[in-house]
């Protein structure tokens, strides 16, 4: 009964819709309601920025619409949805410095000590994306290598992974970080020789946010920006933003207010404060013409693997005296979750390691229960699993949101922490498919790279794009295209109660979707890492195309 109103909804729908712009001549997918791949040759958008309707190869055109637009033959899809990234420091990152590309810790001193020149009025100097694992260091490095740099002003990096942070001693200083600092609870502290080395990884992070500047309103709306632009350029019309704060919150009702909000926002706010801060006591209703809306809170199980803060449960192999940590007890996770949950709102748990993984599964089992109805709780990462936890995941309706681009970027890394035998239910997309559980995708950028294909390249592969590992990295757990674009489309919808308006091009819903230069369906992986994004429409508006004949850093252009 339910599929019938459906189509006889969207029957209705076309029927009174005012046509406004036809694009045809396009190699047009999307994903049926059964999730079956369909294909178009146009689609017929309404002055609202709907769907009206989709054509097939033998439909007539038809005649004396507002706008026809040539496609030219393009592989036309639905817009990508990232259903876990980070807007307002993908956004800052554009603004700070950038490590994530250094393959040393030479490199890295280098970067600072020219970004540290060429920027002498800024008093604190801000950056990301530091590794000591790509750089094959074998420790963290040290405060006395950023002094040997600039030991004049504080200096903040945050490892990419967001879970640890590298100080100099000025930056230490001014935070009063010393011998005898308490540390928050999920938190650590790293020694050198007696003293604090430079390294606070996780909760520990907190004692030196409270040090530094806050961003101003005009720094954070220059970032949003920014992000936005990167996004739109990369075919991502929809982001769930893990993590907001109130601060974010403000930044992207500021950019609504002046019609600046050009892409789809899922917020899941940080922490109780911000729900205080924003006045919302549950999830709000889509503003800005479906541009932004407050779905759920985010909660911190554990850490990550690169700064072993995944909470396992057996020690690291490579720290056989560690087991990571667990950022709140038992009976506080479950605390939380209750009260996020009785306020309507929907739980998004990030969990890496096993031991995580298994905290945050019976965190729900102990709750659902009493929460009956379509709750759709998330687990963000569920990076390393214990096989015998992966059926539980089916349980409830929790959704696993998973991010292929970590798979590629951590094998080696994996490897070394927990061991080739207790990775076996690591990063285990087809297993959760196996057994029926909701599957999106996502990047974590700034943590990855913001672009979309080399997930789908990577979910289809277990391959980065420089061939490794040959064969593919537990091959098994490999998914088919057609999957790989559920999870960055329909299913990152799903995910976040989006699926009524976003996720697939069918009639009424909203005409967002991307343009590339290939068949991602006829295409190896090798070819979809290569995908070059065309053009970007968000509600049957172009935002964003590329300008042909120039290099991927001269792509970006904003169509306003």
């Amino acid at each position: 009964m339910k599929r019938l109103l459906m189509i006889c909804a969207a029957s209705f729908y076309a029927n009174i819709a005012v046509a406004s712009t036809l694009i045809e001549k396009v190699n047009g997918y999307t994903l049926g309601r059964q999730g079956s791949l369909e294909q178009f040759v146009a689609i017929l958008i309404d002055d609202d920025g709907r769907v009206v309707r989709l054509y097939s190869q033998d439909a007539i055109l038809p005649k004396g619409v507002k706008q026809r637009v040539d496609g030219k033959r393009r592989t036309l899809l639905p817009g990508i949805i990232d259903a876990h990234g980070h807007i307002s420091d993908l956004g800052m990152k554009s603004l700070q410095l950038d490590l994530s590309e250094t393959r040393s810790l030479e490199e890295a001193l280098e970067k600072l000590r020219a970004y540290a020149a060429a920027n002498p009025e800024l008093p604190w100097i801000l950056g990301r994306g530091w590794n000591q694992e790509r750089w094959n260091l074998g420790r963290f490095p040290t405060a006395a290598e950023l002094d040997a740099v600039v030991g004049d002003r504080p200096v903040w990096l945050e490892r990419i992974d967001s879970h640890a942070g590298w100080a100099n001693s000025r930056a230490m200083s001014l935070a009063q970080i010393s011998t005898s600092s308490d540390v928050p609870v999920g938190g650590k502290i790293d020694f050198h020789e007696g003293k604090p080395s430079g390294i606070l990884i996780g909760g520990a992070q907190r004692l030196m946010a409270r040090a530094i500047p806050k961003p101003t309103m005009e720094l954070r709306d220059r970032a949003l920006e920014s992000a936005q632009e990167l996004l739109l350029s990369h075919g991502i019309t929809g982001v769930a933003d893990m993590g907001m704060t109130s601060e974010d919150w403000a930044t992207m009702r500021r950019a609504g207010d002046a019609d600046r909000l050009r892409i789809r926002i899922l917020g899941y706010a940080r922490g109780f404060d911000t729900l205080d801060a924003i006045g919302a006591n549950g999830p709000t209703d889509w503003l800005y013409r479906d541009r932004l809306r407050l779905v759920g809170m985010k909660f911190l199980v554990d850490g990550a693997l690169g700064s072993r803060g995944a909470f396992l449960k057996q020690p690291y192999a490579d720290a056989p005296t560690e087991n990571g940590l667990a950022v709140n007890s038992e009976a506080i996770l479950t605390d939380m979750i209750r009260r996020a949950t009785d306020r309507g709102l929907q739980v998004a748990l990030h969990a890496i390691g096993d031991a995580g993984n298994a905290r945050a599964l019976q965190a729900i089992d102990v709750l659902a229960p009493n929460y009956p109805g379509d709750r759709r709780w998330r687990i963000e990462h569920a990076q390393v699993v214990d096989p015998s936890d992966l059926p539980r995941f089916a349980r409830h309706g929790i959704v696993a949101s998973m991010q292929p681009v970590h798979q590629t970027s951590d094998w080696r890394m994996a490897e070394r922490r927990v061991g080739v035998d207790r990775l076996k239910g690591a990063y285990a997309w087809k297993s959760m498919l196996d057994h029926g559980v909701p599957l999106a995708f996502g990047s974590d950028f700034p943590v990855e790279g913001e672009n979309p294909f080399e997930g789908i390249a990577v979910a289809v592969s277990r391959i980065d794009a420089q061939g490794q590992p040959q064969g593919g990295w537990f091959p098994e757990q490999r998914v088919e295209t057609v999957q790989a674009l559920a999870g960055f489309t329909r299913d990152a919808a799903y995910a976040g109660f989006a699926e009524d308006r976003l996720g697939t091009l069918q009639p009424g819903k909203l005409a967002d979707f991307v343009m590339i230069d290939r068949d991602i369906f006829h295409s190896d992986a090798d070819a979809i890492h290569e995908v070059k994004v065309l053009e970007t429409w968000v509600g049957g508006r172009k935002l964003w195309q590329a300008k042909p004949g120039l290099s991927d850093e001269g792509l970006r252009r904003v169509v306003r």
